[in-house]
């Protein structure tokens, strides 16, 4: 057991309806070093927690008003991490099972045997003073410019990961919101991963990379027999991710038909496999992601209201890396220790001054992901021990905004003669690359062949 000042610093609350009970449980648990607060029912116990902050609660499971199953949903709901003991009677361990499934941290059966619940309460507080250590280390790297795999120390970055700390504990759907390649999936999996959800599965889908006719196969999974090609049952991403975190990324690529059954599931919790009959349900946190204006898509009516605002609980919008030119040299230093085996065996210490003003200079179309592939590139073909000028591709060197690269609109043109000029001046520009083309022009790949498909008598000729 620890000494009586580390237990004295810890808060319990202890919830029992019944009063002799409750106040035997107070003094006992006082005696203990222990500073004890009291809830006779649910409803109180979910107002205690808020007004009293327990580090640790002791809660009955047969409680008037709202019953200790109820506060434990109820919590999680909140997002609110107490480590809680529940406390079951004769007859009540199939209750004090689904306690634990639901959070708790362990269940005793009445009547308690006191040696053992002093000894588990000293184990628990053992527990919070590690907790506290790491959140305080935590909270010193974010103050440092890291969250997770999170990388910045610009200020908006840090509104970013202040963002990601109040919503990671919450059940409520994110959606992430930026151009190509500002790392909305590092954000993804940084909010899973400071969840109560973090040791389930995080599972991630691409709407954009899937034809539509497989979309709904990949989110709610098939039957055997229910297409042509389905030779066995199928689990689709909300099954996989029962329990843990699933990834919408480019929401926005999603067909309109789809985005209502997407909604129905959301809304029920509820869906079934193609092909099949049976109602499954699913325990999932949905995060959603997009590099295009959903607003915009909204009023096109390519994307649904009522699945936007479902959607939309939360919004998190990822600056490019243009809008945070310091964040460049914490992000390229990661980047070579990250990427040393790149180097083959070359000791590359950092960048030299003259090359890191080129990559704070520069536009970033693809922004930290295009950094991190012109940082790799560097370290294979520099002599070392620093990165220099000559070790960056000349997109980066000569910019195409120093060098004459004008794409000139000429008044009286029609949106469409617009828009097939630029798409075919981008793809002469990255070399016929229709990957980096869609990166620099902010549409997903799919979106830029619908586009190529559409002026195909004009750019059958460019390179693929």
């Amino acid at each position: 057991m620890c000494g009586e000042k580390e237990m004295g610093a810890k808060r319990i609350l202890v919830v029992e309806d019944d009063p002799s009970t409750r106040k035997a449980w107070r003094e006992l648990i006082a005696s203990w070093g222990f500073e004890v607060a009291t809830a006779e029912d649910g409803f109180a116990a979910l107002s205690a927690i808020s007004s009293y902050d327990p580090h640790i609660m002791l809660l009955d499971l047969r409680l008037p008003r709202a019953d200790g199953l109820s506060v434990l949903r109820e919590m999680r709901e909140r997002g609110q991490d107490v480590l809680t003991i529940v406390i079951s009677g004769e007859g009540e361990i199939p209750d004090a099972v689904k306690a634990i499934k639901l959070g708790a941290y362990e269940y005793l059966s009445k009547p308690v045997d006191i040696a053992h619940l002093k000894h588990l309460l000293g184990n628990l507080v053992s527990h919070i003073s590690v907790s506290e250590e790491n959140e305080l280390l935590r909270r010193r790297l974010m103050r440092a410019g890291e969250l997770g795999d999170l990388i910045g120390t610009s200020p908006a970055m840090k509104r970013v990961m202040a963002m990601i700390d109040q919503v990671a504990p919450t059940s409520a759907s994110v959606l992430i919101l930026g151009e190509s390649g500002t790392g909305k999936e590092v954000v993804a999996k940084t909010i899973h991963s400071r969840s109560s959800r973090a040791k389930g599965p995080y599972v991630a889908i691409n709407c954009a990379a899937l034809p539509d006719t497989l979309m709904e196969s990949e989110l709610f999974g098939h039957e055997r027999g229910a297409f042509t090609g389905a030779d066995h049952r199928r689990e689709g991403c909300f099954e996989l991710a029962r329990g843990g975190t699933l990834l919408l990324d480019e929401i926005g690529e999603m067909k309109v038909e789809l985005q209502a059954k997407l909604l129905r599931v959301l809304e029920e919790c509820r869906f079934r496999r193609l092909g099949g009959t049976t109602e499954i349900t699913t325990n999932v946190r949905v995060i959603a992601a997009s590099n295009r204006d959903l607003e915009a898509a909204l009023r096109e009516g390519r994307f649904r209201e009522d699945l936007y605002y479902r959607l939309n609980v939360f919004a998190i919008r990822l600056p490019p890396l243009r809008e945070r030119p310091e964040d460049i040299p914490v992000l390229a230093e990661r980047f070579i220790q990250d990427l040393s085996g790149s180097a083959q065996g070359k000791s590359v210490r950092g960048i030299d001054n003259a090359c890191m003003e080129l990559l704070k200079n520069y536009y970033w179309p693809g922004n930290v992901r295009q950094l991190r592939n012109v940082i790799e590139r560097a370290l294979i073909v520099t002599s070392g021990p620093l990165i220099t000028a000559a070790d960056l591709p000349l997109e980066i060197t000569r910019p195409a905004r120093a060098g004459g690269a004008v794409f000139e609109v000429t008044l009286g043109s029609s949106l469409d003669e617009v828009e097939r000029e630029l798409i075919e001046r981008t793809l002469h520009f990255v070399n016929g690359n229709k990957a980096r083309a869609a990166e620099i022009l902010g549409v997903s790949l799919k979106t830029l062949y619908n586009r190529l498909e559409r002026y195909q008598p004009r750019t059958q000729t460019e390179p693929a």
